[in-house]
């Protein structure tokens, strides 16, 4: 089984977060599962991790329509952020509206990280391919 060391996911849907977290269990071992419901509480815990010297997340699952900070707004400040590792960022939504998938590939042109675009609800054979890449 895969080793990673930190994933986080921001949702605020808590059965989505639940569902992730158990896929995660079953395809890869994970160290830390960082959970946030919107995206000023993830900002604020990988600023955190970056002021205390730690490993930020590899992985981040990420929706986009959240209350307080949505998906849009988190990539907005997380690609500003003096980062050398790349980050494997996989939008995770229930959106349909094709504006949205082209605003990821916007996103994708803009910053080093990689950016992949999932729709809800995310499947294990996804979880499987994103560990894999990371």
């Amino acid at each position: 089984m895969k080793k990673i060391n930190s994933v986080c996911i921001i949702d605020d849907d808590r059965i989505v977060v639940f569902g992730i977290k158990k896929m995660l269990g079953s395809v890869v071992d994970c160290e830390n599962i960082f959970t946030y419901g919107n995206g000023m509480l993830a900002l604020e815990g990988i600023r955190e991790m970056i002021r205390e010297n730690k490993e930020i997340p590899s992985i981040i699952f990420l929706d986009i329509n959240m209350p307080i900070m949505d998906g849009w707004q988190f990539l907005e400040e997380f690609i500003t952020l003096k980062l050398d590792k790349k980050v494997f960022i996989n939008i995770v939504t229930s959106s349909i509206d094709p504006s949205d998938k082209q605003k990821s590939e916007t996103f994708k042109s803009r910053t080093h990280h990689t950016i992949e675009y999932k729709t809800k609800p995310i499947r294990r054979n996804e979880i499987e391919e994103i560990t894999n890449a990371a």
